[in-house]
Order: C-alpha cells, then structure tokens, then sequence
C-alpha cells in the first residue's frame, strides 16, 4: 500500500474533469484510510461486557425454591383444572436492582388454552434467604437468562 501524499491543488478544467477537489472540499482517500485503520484497531480494545461469574449462578437448592414459588402461581397454572406441561423454561438473574437481588422465571405453558402455548413469568425477589413474587415485570427485560430445566421437570410430574 503506497502512503498518501499530499499533491498542491490544481486549478482549471483539467483538475476538475479529473475529479480533484481543491482544499477543504472533501476528505482524502488518505483521511478515509486512516480513519478505518483507527476504527479497526479500537474495536478490539473497546470495554466488553463481563460474562457471568459461575459463583453468582444460584445454587440448586435455590433452583429447586425458585420453581416450586412459581408452579405456586396462578399466571403458571396452580389453580388449572387442566393439565399444563410446560417447556423452554428460563432463569434470569441474580439481578442487582437497587440493593435488591431479583431472579426472573419464565416458561412456555400449555393445557390451559388449545392452540397457542401461554407465556407466563414472574420475578421473585430473594431477601435474607427468602423468596417473595413481585410484581415488576420491567426490571426481567433485558437480562440474560438460562435454561431451567428444574421448572419443567417439577411442574410435568405426573
């Protein structure tokens, strides 16, 4: 690659069918050249987004709460006279949301309705070694969460 050179303006028709442009009216190829090897050499020293500490992920004892509390509610079938099987449930959280620690649960539930599954969720707030439902559905968006197996396990028992 040949380094940019800086050439004097020309002045007259020849400059201008030959497309030069004169001081100030447009970039150089050369500005466009090092603007895209600053870009690509930012990229990679740009901060990321911390993965997520396997001493945050709730232990399975917590799991195993966390699913019995929402096969409690209503929103997951606790009252249905029908059936619910329920598949793809998620677990969000710890979420740190002002001093609280939230876990979000949410699943694919069917039974209830024929044709399309329902959608429940809830977020539960955990607090001095106890689990509360609240109700902000605002503060789960966002969030990764992961697969929850132990919901659908406990909540498809025959």
């Amino acid at each position: 690659m040949a380094a940019c050179s800086v050439e004097r303006p020309r002045s007259g028709r020849a400059a201008a069918a030959r497309g030069r442009r004169g001081p100030g009216e447009a970039p150089s190829r050369c500005g466009l050249v090092v603007a895209l090897v600053l870009a690509a050499t930012a990229a990679p020293a740009a901060p990321r987004t911390a993965k997520p500490d396997p001493a945050d992920a709730p232990s399975p004892a917590l799991k195993e709460r966390i699913a019995a509390l929402a096969l409690k509610q209503v929103a997951f079938g606790s009252v249905s006279l029908l059936p619910v099987r329920f598949e793809g449930s998620r677990l969000a959280g710890p979420i740190e949301d002002g001093g609280r620690t939230i876990y979000c649960v949410s699943s694919r539930m069917s039974g209830r309705t024929f044709g399309k599954p329902e959608r429940p969720k809830a977020a539960m707030r955990y607090h001095a070694d106890r689990l509360e439902v609240i109700d902000d559905d605002e503060v789960c968006t966002g969030h990764r969460s992961q697969p929850f197996p132990e919901l659908d396990a406990m909540g498809n028992k025959p």
